[in-house]
């Protein structure tokens, strides 16, 4: 039986819009950074302190040298002599910031439709449901609040600064189990609208790693990594623990 799901925010319990990866790419071009919409893609999911420094670094999937550490799911530790500073860094994140709050101030994210009754489902056949995000704490408490998740929603929320590693590193879900007191990975379904999503559920162990086609990832991207179920969205997760 699951016992706890573990969704991710942006794109797949939430509809922010793209906003996201907008201020994204926006805070790294106005740091003098280049990037695809390649690279954009390849960053979804991640730590968004992470993704700047790899960005701006020009480094497909590490960051530069006094940036997050890499390690066994991440880039390498280090990373080309003459990248960012730790002072750009910082300063391309806070813009980041600005630039996010500024599009969800004009623009208000909300629960994607299904998702709040998905959720209710689950918690009323005993499910605990915890939201795992790339955000910082200070984004998705803000984030929350405008969607009305603050308080009673929600069994528990993990940041990416709650952990040392973000995605497609396992923590974060790890992270939930030990706030909801779940001991099997064997027990945990997990769902995201990205890569890294899919990849961090599958690092985990867990029983269930769904794919959902809410946010900016199609299903031929979604599907040539390791999954259990792709579906439409987090609507149609109920319908899984039947199955699990």
């Amino acid at each position: 039986m699951i016992e706890l799901a573990v969704l991710d925010i942006a794109g797949t319990t939430v509809e922010e819009h793209g906003a996201v990866y907008l201020a994204l790419e926006e805070a790294v071009r106005a740091a003098g950074g280049t990037p695809s919409a390649a690279d954009i893609e390849r960053w979804m999911g991640a730590d968004k302190r992470e993704a700047i420094a790899a960005l701006l670094t020009g480094s497909p999937t590490g960051a530069p040298s006094g940036g997050p550490s890499g390690g066994p799911f991440g880039g390498p530790s280090g990373g080309p002599s003459g990248g960012p500073s730790g002072e750009t860094i910082d300063a391309a994140f806070a813009d980041f910031r600005a630039r996010l709050g500024a599009a969800y101030a004009a623009r208000p994210p909300a629960p994607l439709p299904g998702v709040p009754e998905a959720i209710g489902t689950l918690r009323a056949a005993g499910v605990k449901v915890a939201l795992t995000t790339g955000f910082d704490r200070e984004v998705t408490a803000e984030l929350l609040k405008v969607v009305g998740w603050e308080h009673g929603v929600l069994d528990a929320v993990v940041c990416v600064d709650d952990v040392t590693t973000g995605r497609p590193a396992p923590y974060m879900i790890f992270r939930a189990m030990e706030a909801t007191g779940v001991h099997d990975v064997g027990r945990v379904l997990t769902a995201g609208d990205t890569v890294r999503d899919l990849q961090a559920g599958t690092n985990a162990g867990a029983r269930v790693v769904a794919g959902v086609l809410t946010g900016s990832q199609d299903a031929a991207t979604l599907g040539a990594v390791r999954h259990t179920h792709l579906l439409p969205g987090v609507a149609s997760i109920p319908a899984l623990l039947s199955l699990a």
